[in-house]
């Protein structure tokens, strides 16, 4: 039996490393390079959860700190969001907030992971620990870095988990 496919899209303002995630999680690889993503770029890789294995068809959409029109077709259909904000720059964290309650309107309730991203930089972070302390809360919260690797797989999973079945 195949697996089960679904929709997850990538939603965060720009240059937080929405594609460096996707590039970690579906090939284990990173680029220093800084490629700004034009509409979306659809990757996709299957994973073992509780319920069994699961195709995430990841939708990397592009940086924004709203949804307008366009990027509200994207993501219609999503089973589940990656919310992206960049640990150096606080505004992106509220950015990736807003996102997720205009992403509601168009999805109503769906499973949400919040990835703090670069944490090989934690020593300039402007999100404080505080923070995220609060945040967690109400929503699972990782702290990743794209370029190390670190928790990218563990956020992946932990949403596919979450997704129904």
């Amino acid at each position: 039996m195949s697996a089960v496919a679904t929709k997850i899209c990538l939603l965060g303002d720009f240059g937080v490393g929405k594609t460096s995630l996707v590039a970690r999680f579906v090939r284990n690889t990173f680029s220093d390079k800084y490629l700004t993503t034009v509409g979306v770029k659809v990757d996709s890789r299957e994973v073992e959860t509780p319920a069994g294995a699961r195709k995430l068809v990841v939708w990397d959409i592009a940086g924004k700190s709203a949804l307008d029109t366009v990027s509200q077709a994207y993501i219609r259909g999503a089973g589940g969001l990656l919310l992206v904000a960049d640990g150096t720059r606080e505004a992106t964290l509220r950015a990736a907030l807003y996102l997720q309650v205009q992403a509601r309107t168009t999805l109503g309730e769906v499973p949400v992971v919040l990835l703090v991203n670069k944490l090989d930089r934690v020593d300039e972070w402007e999100i404080k620990p505080a923070t995220l302390a609060e945040l967690r809360k109400t929503l699972p919260v990782y702290e990743t870095s794209a370029r190390s690797g670190d928790n990218v797989e563990a956020a992946f999973a932990d949403l596919a988990a979450r997704l129904p079945a």
